[in-house]
């Protein structure tokens, strides 16, 4: 196993900002961040990752203590795996392979999925959980369009699909994800997320 790892860590360079500093180490007391702050709990950002994601940069952001970095492989501070190289081609395997995984995340009530080149404020965040959390119906936080990709009329046909940047959802949404969605080829792996949502909790239930 630590040969692999070893492996791991030559192969992808990301592994270097856990292994310098650990991006989970040290962080802010609750004091100096405020006691608002302790709404953040309720919450998991998905983060993807691949061998170009600059970890010791979100190491220095808010974000570090709410990171759950999905990666191609097993390494240090990896919260999910999904053994599979990251292509353009292999993204939507990625989005099921996160989502099947935060299914067990029952200890928490809301998930962002965090692109590796984005980044949100914190303030905004803490609007959005005051106003989500506890909510009665599945939410889907996110800018959103209506595509209709032809090659899957049998399960991604005219779905509602958010900006792959920044999304938010809450556990309800993640209770009724359709995980198990059959489609054909490789498509863009947020309307695969957007498909998952439609088929499984109905749009008429989600809150847009």
């Amino acid at each position: 196993m630590a040969t692999s790892l070893l492996f791991a860590a030559g192969r992808y360079g990301y592994w270097q900002a856990y292994t310098d500093a650990g991006i989970f180490g040290n962080p802010p007391s609750r004091s100096s961040a405020g006691a608002e702050y302790a709404i953040l709990d309720k919450l998991a950002i998905i983060f993807p990752v691949n061998n170009n994601t600059d970890m010791q940069f979100y190491q220095n952001t808010w974000l570090r203590n709410y990171l759950y970095p999905v990666c191609d492989w097993p390494g240090p501070g990896c919260k999910i795996v999904c053994n599979r190289t990251s292509t353009y081609r292999t993204l939507d395997k990625k989005t099921k392979c996160f989502a099947q995984a935060i299914k067990q995340f029952e200890d928490k009530e809301l998930f962002i999925k965090l692109d590796d080149d984005a980044l949100v404020d914190i303030d905004y965040v803490i609007g959005l959980i005051k106003k989500y959390q506890g909510y009665h119906k599945p939410v889907y936080i996110s800018d959103h369009e209506r595509t209709v990709p032809r090659n899957f009329p049998d399960s991604l046909n005219g779905v509602m699909y958010g900006n792959g940047k920044f999304y938010m959802f809450n556990r309800k949404l993640v209770q009724c994800l359709d995980t198990d969605i059959k489609y054909r080829d490789s498509p863009n792996e947020d309307s695969v997320f957007g498909g998952m949502v439609s088929n499984g909790c109905g749009e008429d239930n989600v809150e847009y």
